[in-house]
């Protein structure tokens, strides 16, 4: 097996692991992964997050909070399931660390991994989002999608909304996605 079908055999058993445990209802906690290695993998996406999206820089300057997914798998056959582990930024640094996931149903098959930015841009939606003890969005709070225009060009003049996200997979920002149900827990690190 080569080197791409390792990482995707790799992928698709961490997804299934992921919709096993997502179906009776709790966390990989025997499979989760270290604060540093969270850290490092945070401290990566926002990097690329950065370089390949203009203005990035000047939003996550504005935000109150940032939470970051990197890596999410999401895999599915028939049955869908979601999950990753990040870290809420404040000022730049990692206050808590959580994990995401989410099911789904219909055609699907295969698997895939993205990274999620959650950035806060009010206070109040961040204070309510860390007084929670599981947070569900849509139904907790909204988060809105930004799709990025011509030239990954940001315009943060524009951003208007408490919280906005961004879903970036290996071709850059992905569009069409959705972030509805996803159920974001703190993580004990």
């Amino acid at each position: 097996m080569n080197a791409i079908g390792r990482i995707h055999a790799s992928a698709l058993r961490q997804a299934l692991l992921a919709l096993a445990l997502l179906g009776v209802g709790f966390a990989p906690a025997a499979h989760a992964k270290s604060a540093k290695k969270i850290d490092a993998q945070v401290n990566s996406t926002l990097k690329k997050f950065r370089s390949t999206v203009k203005g990035a820089s000047s939003l996550l300057k504005q935000a109150k909070g940032v939470l970051v997914f990197p890596n999410v798998i999401k895999a599915g056959i028939g049955i869908g399931g979601e999950y990753g582990e990040g870290a809420l930024r404040i000022h730049g640094k990692t206050v808590a660390y959580y994990s995401i996931a989410s099911a789904s149903i219909g055609f699907q098959l295969g698997a895939q991994k993205k990274d999620i930015i959650m950035v806060f841009m009010q206070q109040a939606p961040l204070t309510k989002f860390r007084d929670s003890s599981g947070w569900k969005v849509g139904v907790d709070g909204s988060v809105a999608l930004i799709n990025v225009g011509t030239g990954g060009d940001l315009d943060t003049m524009k951003i208007n909304q408490p919280i906005v996200g961004f879903i970036i997979g290996q071709e850059g920002l992905m569009y069409n996605l959705t972030l509805e149900g996803s159920k974001i827990t703190k993580l004990d690190k």
